[in-house]
């Protein structure tokens, strides 16, 4: 059976959903942005569409929910959508199960949380203390002490934890869901002093899908910057794990922001350091796809070209720039060529690679198509 990957336009901000083989659902971030008292809000019904998926999927509930991190634009409307099991309050009948919640370490540490971002705190701490249906990405020192207070041990939640370098259990490329999903971020050792970051400290995995005995992969990074993908490079290559880096599809970092490629913006073209570098053109596989989950890329000259927030133009123009050499393409979620609402960008992962069936957004592409080849 095919896998699809599916993601969402909803401005700049991040949803995405992945159909495994086997019809399970993991939603990984939730940011339903949209004003439904603008009707010129071209933003999806994100809690429409997600629900839509779980009825075409014959599921009630997701496998896993992820939340990358703690920002607005990745929770936003989560408290009202998801079935908590710490509180009543939120368990009606309209609300969504997450089988298995994953969250990065910060995402218990921190502090003065509101809103969303405060439902998920306290699921994520539920859970923990309980010991089920959650896996924690990295284990800084102070959750020791947070397990401390519960009478609790890191060695007692044992199961709950996933460090970087490792795979995450309960998922297997020859089981039900032929996928496995290797962690990338956070780094233990960047939060144990305290101090919380929540872009450089979310969680960044590579994704792989196989059908067919052929594997495709996904690289799944949150708003991560360029410091923090060449630490992950530069871990990678030490450790021997390049090959976790490979990638099909690239979910953009930070909204096609310059700053996950370099500090310097560029006048035209962003150029990315080093490490960054060699993962975009060393480690992409033929035919390759970048979504980018962001608002139309600005014109030169524009106003929103001078923004300083995503997205931004010289980042663009060196990922379209990259892909005229290996036939990929270049996807904006926010992009449409009508003045109809974007569709979601849904890929079909197979055996003969990924491809894509159906996008609200015209492709850059150096030789623009949409039929999958099996990468190489």
């Amino acid at each position: 059976m095919p896998a699809y990957f599916t993601v969402y336009p909803l401005g700049n901000a991040d949803t995405n959903l992945t159909r495994f083989a086997n019809n399970d659902l993991m939603v990984v971030d939730y940011a339903d942005r949209r004003d439904p008292n603008d009707r010129y809000d071209k933003r999806i019904d994100l809690a429409e569409a997600l629900k839509g998926e779980l009825e075409d999927a014959d599921r009630d509930s997701f496998r896993v929910a992820v939340f990358t991190h703690l920002d607005e634009d990745h929770v936003d409307g989560a408290g009202d959508f998801f079935w908590f099991e710490h509180t009543s309050a939120k368990q009606s009948s309209d609300r969504v199960k997450m089988d298995e919640l994953w969250v990065p370490a910060a995402a218990l540490t921190e502090k003065k949380l509101q809103d969303d971002a405060r439902s998920i705190w306290k699921e994520a701490r539920y859970r923990l203390k309980n010991g089920r249906g959650i896996k924690v990405f990295s284990r800084p020192q102070a959750l020791a002490g947070l397990l401390a207070e519960w009478g609790l041990t890191v060695e007692d939640r044992e199961d709950c934890f996933v460090d970087a370098g490792q795979t995450v259990p309960g998922f297997d490329l020859d089981g039900d869901e032929q996928a496995e999903f290797f962690v990338h971020s956070p780094f233990a050792w960047r939060q144990d002093d305290g101090l919380v970051d929540r872009n450089q400290n979310a969680i960044v995995m590579q994704m792989t899908l196989r059908d067919g005995g052929e594997d495709s992969h996904i690289l799944l990074g949150a708003d991560i910057e360029h410091e923090t993908l060449s630490e992950i490079v530069r871990t990678s290559r030490k450790y021997g794990n390049s090959d976790r880096l490979e990638w099909d599809v690239l979910k953009l970092f930070h909204h096609c922001s310059y700053l996950a490629l370099s500090s310097e913006k560029g006048d035209d073209v962003t150029e990315p350091v080093e490490d960054v570098k060699w993962l975009f053109e060393e480690l992409a596989r033929q035919k390759e796809i970048i979504i980018s989950p962001s608002w139309p890329i600005p014109a030169k000259g524009s106003a929103e070209d001078d923004d300083k927030q995503p997205p931004h133009r010289q980042a663009a123009n060196y990922y379209k720039r990259i892909i005229k050499d290996s036939d990929g393409q270049f996807i904006v979620t926010m992009e449409s060529p009508t003045t109809a609402k974007p569709k979601p960008t849904k890929l079909k992962v197979t055996s003969t690679g990924v491809a894509v069936v159906l996008a609200g957004a015209p492709t850059s592409s150096g030789a623009a198509t949409s039929e999958s080849s099996r990468a190489g």
